[in-house]
């Protein structure tokens, strides 16, 4: 079965990227989306099997992959808990996509490509969470970028396309990075690549730390000589840093946004299920080396906690439908992040697992209105659709309550963002430390943000006077079934996977759910002691909520010319979070215009001037000025020629008469 589940895609992906012109494009739709169907499935069977009836973990091998010298690294399939629930997001959003493609990208003349590019994503996504080892887990890491790649380009004849995914690749490269580096530093602390290796190491070293062991100087890095303890922070912050490339935390942000340069189906799968959870993930899935080092894992919750208040500060402002949404999941990974950052791994799962219902609910319904409308995404340019496509609207609106924690504190009545967030932000007031209060109140304030601009995207979309064109407004319609049934699904996980899994991820039942597929110091209470904090605090981002749909309600229905003033008042402020913080500007400023120039300066200098100008082209150049003086003695004129003879005879008959005289 395990087989089938990481395969079945890759087959596809073969299908539809070998075939696809010779079976059609109908058969690469049904055939790919077919497969992540029966995977899905299979997906489910396999949480309930070993997530929900303690099937325990387990290993299933596949081939031989590497064997030199000391370093052996088998392709096996690593299953337990953590394993099975990434199973089940990947796969259920996927097959969800793969459907709902069917029908988005109905007159695009490339859906085989299309289609094969899905499979192949999920494909590496697959590899990347049932790694058994660290050579895996980066195959699939780097198999996911080289997809989102791809998807992202899509449309390669647009230049913004092109540009945007070429930002994501390198982008990610730059955290890749610091990820290989901390790979081969976790080689060179456990002399093993494989999870079980190194989790029974770190078991035995966390005790040797309790004890104030941290061992004589094991590595060097930049000139530094570290103990075990300083060594493991650096490589920990190694592996952070490929983490935040991938999950898209600031600074390694920028590319995430101008993913939205793909097709809306390659935005609810890079954003829900796949890419950008990738880096939460492994922090859970290194939790017991991450739990070596207390000052990488406050690293982990100022990263999340500032990238959690950045983006929502960007979302307030911004236009663009996708990119509303796109900043959105880039605060929700924040607060993951700071679950990660706390020992919190369970709540940081749990939001991952509900996130992927309701974002890929509102990326899809995002689609369906741009299906709908012409293809316009700037929501100034909407208004009044909520009576012409009602159940879009309600599919909206369901993501939307989700996404904002609707639910009534201190009960079991609520959304899945409600059950999910409300526990990342408990965990932080009861982490107990300064790093862990400050990024309370962030998530707090960013709580408030998320609402309004959430509730914002559904009054500028939704409701009011229409403002796009007559001819739009007569065109827009229904999106047809076979893009309505995937949200429905989706809406079903928004609303109700909170309550029913939330005492197995971070409940009662939580040492049989996940048996031990994630670590926590012993003396980290914080599972046991986030059901006890103020009633204040649990009740802080439903106040939250309330109060950024106040501020919607009244900016965008009541009062819809106050926005406008508004940022005319504050145009400074209005200008930063419009143009994000100016990161990509400072970026242009510190990396992109000197990398051109130093460029420019070895083009012309380096390789023109310098390596053509006395290489290659110098040579040549000398080889031709000879032949051009050579070729003047050949004229073609015959009386010429026999000059030049005469006088070759007469010096002949000179050097024998000289020679014969002397």
């Amino acid at each position: 079965m395990y087989h089938a589940i990481v395969f079945l895609p890759l087959l596809g992906f073969l299908i539809a990227g070998l075939f696809g012109r010779s079976i059609g494009a109908k058969a690469s739709e049904y055939v790919t989306s077919g497969l992540m169907v029966i995977v899905a499935v299979l997906s489910w069977i396999a949480f309930f099997s070993v997530a929900m009836g303690g099937g325990g973990s387990f290993t299933v091998p596949v081939m031989r992959f590497i064997d030199s010298g000391d370093l052996s690294a088998a392709w096996a399939l690593r299953i337990d808990t953590l394993t099975v629930v990434m199973l089940v997001v990947v796969n259920t959003v996927s097959a969800l996509v793969h459907i709902y493609s069917i029908g988005y990208m109905h007159h695009d003349p490339h859906r085989p490509r299309f289609f094969a590019y899905l499979s192949l994503f999920t494909f590496a996504m697959l590899m990347l969470v049932t790694s058994d080892n660290l050579v895996q887990l980066f195959f699939g890491w780097e198999g996911v970028g080289l997809a989102s790649y791809l998807l992202i380009g899509f449309w390669y004849k647009k230049p913004s396309a092109n540009a945007a995914a070429m930002k994501a690749f390198i982008v990610n490269r730059v955290g890749d990075f610091g990820f290989a580096l901390g790979i081969f530093g976790v080689y060179v602390m456990f002399g093993s690549v494989q999870f079980d290796v190194i989790f029974a190491e770190a078991g035995a070293m966390v005790q040797n730390f309790a004890n104030g062991d941290t061992g004589d100087v094991v590595m060097n890095f930049l000139g530094m000589a570290l103990d075990n303890s300083g060594a493991m922070t650096t490589i920990c912050l190694l592996l952070l840093l490929g983490a935040m490339g991938k999950s898209a935390q600031v600074p390694l942000h920028t590319w995430l946004p101008d993913a939205m340069e793909g097709p809306t189906p390659v935005s609810a799968l890079i954003h829900a299920a796949t890419m950008v959870t990738a880096g939460v993930f492994m922090l859970a899935r290194l939790s017991p080396i991450f739990e070596l080092s207390s000052t990488a894992l406050m690293v982990v919750i100022f990263v999340g906690a500032i990238t959690a208040f950045f983006a929502a500060t960007v979302g307030l402002v911004q236009n663009d439908i996708k990119r509303v949404i796109a900043y959105s999941t880039c605060s929700q990974l924040g607060y993951m992040f700071v679950a990660l950052g706390t020992g919190f791994y369970g709540a940081a799962i749990f939001h991952l697992f509900t996130h992927a219902f309701f974002k890929a609910l509102l990326f899809l319904g995002a689609g369906s209105v741009i299906h709908a409308v012409s293809d316009e995404q700037d929501m100034r340019r909407m208004g009044g659709l909520r009576r012409l496509i009602p159940k879009t609207y309600w599919m909206m609106i369901i993501g939307t309550i989700a996404l904002t924690g609707v639910g009534i504190p201190l009960t079991v009545i609520g959304t899945a963002g409600f059950f999910s967030k409300d526990a990342i932000v408990e965990g932080a007031f009861a982490a107990n430390s300064a790093m862990a209060t400050f990024a309370f109140v962030l998530l707090v304030v960013a709580a408030v943000f998320t609402s309004f601009y959430s509730w914002r995207l559904i009054f500028m979309t939704f409701h009011g006077k229409p403002r796009a064109s007559a001819d739009v407004m007569h065109h827009v319609h229904e999106s047809p079934p076979v893009m309505l049934v995937p949200l429905y699904i989706l809406a079903v996980g928004s609303l109700f996977a909170g309550f029913v899994f939330k005492e197995y991820f971070v409940g009662h039942h939580y040492d049989g759910f996940w048996q031990g597929a994630l670590f926590t110091l012993p003396d980290n209470n914080i599972l046991h002691e986030f059901h006890y904090v103020p009633v204040w605090v649990a009740a802080s981002p439903f106040a939250a909520m309330v109060v950024g749909f106040l501020v919607a309600y009244e900016f965008y229905i009541r009062r819809p010319d106050r926005p406008r003033a508004l940022a005319k008042q504050h145009r400074g402020l209005y200008a930063f979070l419009l143009n994000k913080w100016y990161f990509d500007e400072l970026y242009d400023f510190l990396f992109v215009r000197p990398t051109m120039r130093l460029g420019r300066f070895l083009w012309k200098k380096g390789d023109g001037w310098a390596i053509d100008g006395f290489g290659p082209d110098g040579v040549s150049a000398r080889v031709l000025d000879v032949t051009n003086r050579i070729v003047k003695l050949q004229t073609g004129y015959l009386y010429h020629y026999a000059f030049a003879m005469l006088i070759g005879v007469a010096g002949l008959v000179t050097w024998m008469m000289l020679g014969g005289f002397f």
